[in-house]
């Protein structure tokens, strides 16, 4: 396993091949073609534009056969198997090399840890209590947990969290303490805000109001205030974005809180999560950004492992103070530990990975390729914008919103994400200027032939990113 792990080459991507490893058969794989069923495009039809859906799967899977009965001799299977493998390698090097649209670090080696991947490591329960099951990590992540802690400020004696197997879990978990917390509290979200707290809201049948957006993608507290006022009497859990999903906004977290005192909610009538998948972990070392800090009147933050910190496999981190777990955790006998998570059983090996990284690269670390991230999304803002593209970054942010390309295959083949008439790439650390160049080459030859016969004219974005920041016909 240590051969396919992969690392960073003179700012390029690289991988440790074997000696009988053939250069020339790492062929580019084409695209999928636009998902069909019964010959026709997948799509899904909404309000406002038709959604493009992925390819169906089920017409591409690997099947799962039963071995011949002299397998054991002839070695067929095992020979299919290693094929089917390297190909699917080849698969990934070559889409890893066209990835934008999503918040992935993939400048990673995690060599040094291959020779933990024989053990069944599984942190089930409460990560402060050991259970019965010793094969466990528990060591590092309650290391990785401190850490966290440190980072925003919460002492040991304090806080309560553990590593979740993904940033919807640590959604899905604050807003659960949030919930239990204030069991008549209705949640507060703006609308730009991640799925996964919708999703909450329908599983724990929870009152759920949507709260209007600025043009930045940033919470509208003129319109937060408004509907607070209209729901005085009950409680308000509320959702803070440190980072939207499309355009990487960052709610002013001050004035969330300023919103609701002038509101008349105290802070024993209010519960915050801070959603930080991305940019929990980034705004830390941006300067002049606003602080996230359990110095204030918040109850939970959580952040993604798998997106800037660069952990291979998805998880996440959750932190809550300690006052507010007891609400929700029971001891359970079958476990010799206590049940406060989400999920049962935890993937042992996230924690050791997360580790891993944060010793070696500690805070000047992440604020170096935080500095490159920002330095790297302005130039691409720039280029966008100097090749007649509307673009915009937010002052905070890393994530590039521009026009959404008008070829289905190009989305895909770049990996983009999109959202009615605009798409972004979110510039991760190991998107170099190379990458960015070889993107906006392309972007710009083929921009140039889907307009070519004047019949069509790029898009009016300033709805969605100002129109300081389009430069349609009508902005320019």
């Amino acid at each position: 396993m240590a051969e396919a792990m992969m690392k960073q080459v003179n700012g390029g991507l690289a991988e440790k091949f074997g000696p009988v490893f053939d250069p020339t058969a790492v062929v580019a794989e084409p695209v999928p073609p636009v998902v069909t069923e019964n010959g026709h495009e997948l799509k899904h039809k909404t309000a406002e534009k038709e959604i493009v859906l992925g390819k169906n799967v089920h017409a591409s899977c690997f099947s799962v056969t039963e071995p011949e009965a002299d397998d054991e001799f002839t070695g067929d299977k095992e020979a299919y198997m290693a094929g089917v493998l390297a190909r699917y390698r080849k698969t990934l090097m070559e889409r890893t090399k066209h990835h934008l649209g999503y918040p992935y670090n993939l400048d990673f080696d995690y060599g040094a840890l291959a020779q933990l991947q024989h053990f069944s490591i599984n942190n089930l329960g409460d990560p402060f209590i050991e259970s019965n099951y010793g094969v466990h990590s528990r060591q590092f992540e309650v290391g990785v947990l401190d850490w966290f802690a440190r980072l925003w400020e919460l002492e040991n004696n304090e806080y309560w969290g553990y590593i979740t197997n993904c940033g919807t879990e640590g959604n899905l978990h604050g807003i659960l303490v949030g919930r239990e917390v204030f069991p008549d509290g209705i949640l507060y979200a703006s609308r730009e805000s991640h799925y996964s707290v919708f999703k909450a809201a329908r599983m724990y049948r929870m009152e759920c109001v949507k709260v209007d957006c600025l043009i930045s993608g940033e919470i509208d507290c003129a319109d937060f205030k408004a509907k607070l006022l209209q729901n005085k009497d009950k409680p308000a859990i509320i959702n803070v974005n440190i980072g939207t999903t499309v355009k990487g906004a960052v709610d002013d977290l001050d004035l969330v809180i300023q919103t609701l005192e002038e509101s008349g909610f105290t802070q024993d009538r209010f519960y915050i999560h801070c959603d930080g998948a991305l940019f929990g972990l980034m705004m830390p070392f941006v300067k002049k950004a606003p602080k996230v800090s359990f110095k204030k009147p918040i109850g939970s933050v959580s952040v993604s492992g798998h997106k800037f910190v660069g952990c291979p496999m998805p998880c996440g981190v959750q932190i809550t103070r300690m006052e507010h777990i007891n609400v929700l955790s029971s001891n359970v006998e079958y476990l010799a530990s206590r049940d406060a998570t989400i999920m049962g059983s935890r993937n042992g090996h996230a924690p050791i990975f997360l580790w891993y990284t944060l010793n070696r690269k500690g805070y000047k670390g992440f604020q170096k390729e935080v500095q490159k991230c920002l330095r790297n999304a302005h130039y691409l803002k720039d280029r966008l914008l100097d090749a007649g593209i509307s673009a915009m970054l937010n002052e905070l942010s890393s994530t590039v919103v521009f026009e959404r390309p008008q070829d289905e295959e190009f989305v895909r083949r770049w990996q983009l994400a999109c959202q009615g008439n605009i798409a972004h790439v979110v510039v991760m650390p190991n998107v170099t200027i190379d990458k960015l160049d070889d993107f906006l080459n392309e972007l710009i030859e083929n921009r140039s032939t889907w307009y070519e016969d004047g019949k069509r004219q790029p898009p009016c974005i300033a709805a969605d990113i100002g129109s300081e920041n389009c430069v349609c016909a009508a902005h320019k």
